[in-house]
C-alpha cells in the first residue's frame, strides 16, 4: 500500500534531475575540449544520466497507467504543468550530450525531443491561455521551463543540419523569455514573496540568457554584441544569486533544489565558450571554477536526493 500511494504521488518534477546531471556531462564535456582537462568524465556521466532518465520515465509511465487521474492533476496545476517539458528538455539534453559519442543516437533523441517539446510548448501555453484559475501567486521561475527547452534546441540542431528548425525555436525561447521575465518581476517585486519550496527555482532565471548565448553563437558564430548582452545578462543573475547563497542554503530540502544545477551548467558552458572564442585567461579562471562548483553542487544534491528517498520524504502527498 505504501509503495502504491508513492508511485501515485511521484512527482514530474524529478525529471530536472535530469537536467541537471545532463548539464555537467556537457559542462566536462566542453571543459575537457577547451580547458584540456586530464579528467575524462563525459562518458561516465552521460552513461549515468540516460540511465536515470529511463529509471525516470518508467516509473512515470508507470504512475500513467495506474495514476491517470494523478497525471492529469499535474497537467492541470499551475505549477507542476510547466515540469512536463523536462521530459522534452531531457531527451533535447542527451542529443547534445551524445552528439560526438554516437551521431545516429543523438540525432533521433534530437528530432523526438525537439518534436515533443513544440507539443509540450503548444500545450502549455494553450492552458495558460485558457485557464480559469490562474492568478499572480501561481507565477515563479518555473514557468521558463518551456521556453529554456525552445534555446536549446540549436546546440545540437544546427550541427545536425537543421538551420530554419533551430531558428524557429531560438525565436519562440527568446521572444517569450522576455514576456516572462517581465511578468515575473512583477510578481517579485509587487507581490508576495515565493513560497520556501519554490525559492530554489530562482536560479532558472539564468538559465535563459546563458543558454540563449550558446544557441545565438551556434547559429551565427560571431560574438557580437547581442551575444555580449546574452552572455553578460546571464553572469550578472548568477552573481545575483550567489550573493543570496545564505538565504538559499537555510531552506528545507526538496526536489525544486535540483533548479541550482542546470542554470549553473549552462552559465559554466557559456563560460568555457567564452573562452574558448576570446582566449581571455579570465574565462579560463572562471569556467574551471564554475565548473567546481557545479560538481560540487550536483554531487551534493545526489547525496541529499537518495537521503530523502531512503528516509521516504520524497513521493509523498502535498502538505
Amino acid at each position: 500500500m505504501q509503495i502504491t500511494s508513492r508511485l501515485e504521488n511521484f512527482p514530474i518534477s524529478f525529471f530536472a534531475m535530469v537536467m541537471g546531471l545532463a548539464g555537467l556531462a556537457i559542462s566536462w564535456e566542453k571543459a575537457q575540449s577547451s580547458l584540456s582537462l586530464p579528467l575524462q568524465l563525459h562518458h561516465a556521466l552521460t552513461q549515468f544520466t540516460a540511465l536515470v532518465f529511463v529509471l525516470l520515465l518508467g516509473l512515470y509511465l508507470l504512475k500513467l497507467v495506474r495514476y491517470r487521474a494523478a497525471v492529469w492533476r499535474e497537467l492541470q496545476h499551475p505549477i507542476m504543468l510547466n515540469f512536463f517539458p523536462t521530459i522534452s528538455i531531457s531527451l533535447i539534453l542527451l542529443s547534445i550530450a551524445t552528439l560526438h559519442l554516437a551521431p545516429g543516437l543523438s540525432h533521433l533523441l534530437w528530432i523526438g525531443g525537439t518534436a515533443l517539446h513544440l507539443a509540450l510548448t503548444l500545450y502549455v501555453m494553450n492552458v495558460w491561455i485558457h485557464h480559469g484559475k490562474f492568478e499572480i501567486h501561481h507565477m515563479n521561475p518555473a514557468w521558463f521551463i518551456p521556453v529554456v527547452g525552445n534555446v536549446l534546441v540549436p546546440i545540437a540542431g544546427v550541427k545536425l543540419g537543421y538551420i530554419e528548425i533551430s531558428w524557429f525555436n531560438f525565436s519562440i525561447g527568446m521572444l517569450f523569455w522576455l514576456v516572462l521575465l517581465t511578468i515575473i518581476f512583477n510578481r517579485v517585486l509587487f507581490h508576495n514573496p515565493l513560497p520556501e519550496k519554490l525559492m530554489p527555482t530562482f536560479f532558472i532565471l539564468i538559465a535563459p540568457p546563458a543558454v540563449g548565448f550558446i544557441a545565438y553563437y551556434n547559429l551565427t558564430g560571431q560574438l557580437d554584441p547581442f551575444a555580449r548582452v546574452l552572455y553578460y545578462g546571464g553572469l550578472f543573475l548568477t552573481l545575483l544569486m550567489l550573493t543570496q547563497v545564505a538565504r538559499f542554503v537555510r531552506l528545507r530540502f526538496f526536489l525544486s533544489w535540483w533548479a541550482y544545477s542546470f542554470p549553473l551548467a549552462a552559465i559554466t558552458v557559456a563560460t568555457l565558450l567564452m573562452y574558448e572564442i576570446s582566449t581571455n585567461r579570465f574565462f579560463y579562471g572562471l569556467g574551471l571554477a564554475l565548473l567546481a562548483l557545479l560538481s560540487l553542487v550536483v554531487t551534493f544534491l545526489l547525496y541529499r536526493t537518495l537521503q530523502a528517498i531512503a528516509a521516504k520524504k520524497i513521493c509523498q502527498p502535498e502538505g
